[in-house]
């Protein structure tokens, strides 16, 4: 079985220690490749020694995260176009709205994410969508983008059945992770009568630990968890769930 962490933040600093252990337990376990999103300039040294490290296995994006939209959100867009002019990345990302801790810098966010969306479609590369408590509008700036072909994943998936259906309405695949196995996440319920076709799975280590780690470092090991708990919801094996959600990733990243 082979399964495909589509969103992991291995090179952060919790893994440091143990980054080697963590890959190879991951490994073990059906997941031999990581998706690694970007998320401001500091992050970028990290992200792409962790992919030289791992080469074939570890796949970087480039982007910055909505909440780093700061004063000089400019400058750090300056540094993601830099970059994306050097070299090929599996994505832009992660991008999007983020209105949960402070709203601050709202319109710089929309800037940010419209300039970034811009990019994906000159560069010819998915994004990968980080939004919170902003779903709506951030729906509503993607598909402002569907004629011109954007494409790419909502990451962390965890709204309703109608902003699903608008998200797949609009060619995203949507992205499951561990809050899948919490109680009362209600996530199950919206992905009722969703077609896998649809799904790819991610971890975000290391947040959002499927249970039974939650609140606990989370780590792309733990992808059988989140897997095991989807084939349960909708009814299918777990090998033709790993199936199908690794043609997906493969998809959306165009073999990258």
């Amino acid at each position: 079985m082979k399964i495909i962490d589509t969103h992991c933040h291995l090179y952060a600093e919790e893994f440091t220690g143990d980054i080697d252990a963590v890959v190879a337990r991951a490994v073990n376990a059906g997941v031999d490749t990581f998706y690694l999103p970007g998320i401001d300039s500091n992050s970028i040294g990290a992200m792409l020694a962790l992919e030289e490290r791992f080469p074939g296995q570890c796949k970087a994006m480039m982007g910055l995260h909505p909440c780093y939209v700061k004063e000089n959100y400019q400058a750090e867009l300056a540094i993601v176009r830099q970059w994306l002019e050097q070299r090929r990345f599996a994505a832009v990302g992660e991008i999007g709205l983020d209105f949960y801790w402070d709203k601050t810098f709202t319109a710089e966010q929309h800037d940010a994410f419209r300039t970034q969306v811009e990019w994906s479609l000159e560069f010819d590369l998915p994004i990968v969508i980080h939004t919170r408590n902003a779903m709506q509008e951030t729906i509503n700036v993607v598909k402002a983008y569907t004629r011109r072909g954007v494409r790419g994943i909502f990451h962390c998936f965890s709204g309703s059945r109608e902003s699903a259906e608008q998200i797949i309405a609009a060619g995203f695949y949507l992205g499951i992770g561990g809050v899948l196995t919490y109680k009362n996440a209600g996530l199950p319920e919206a992905l009722a009568g969703i077609d896998v076709a649809h799904l790819v799975l991610e971890t975000d280590s290391p947040y959002l630990a499927p249970l039974p780690f939650r609140g606990k470092r989370n780590e792309s090991s733990y992808l059988v968890h989140i897997i095991d708990k989807l084939a349960a919801v909708k009814g299918m094996p777990v090998a033709e769930l790993a199936a199908i959600t690794t043609a997906n990733a493969q998809k959306i990243f165009g073999g990258y």
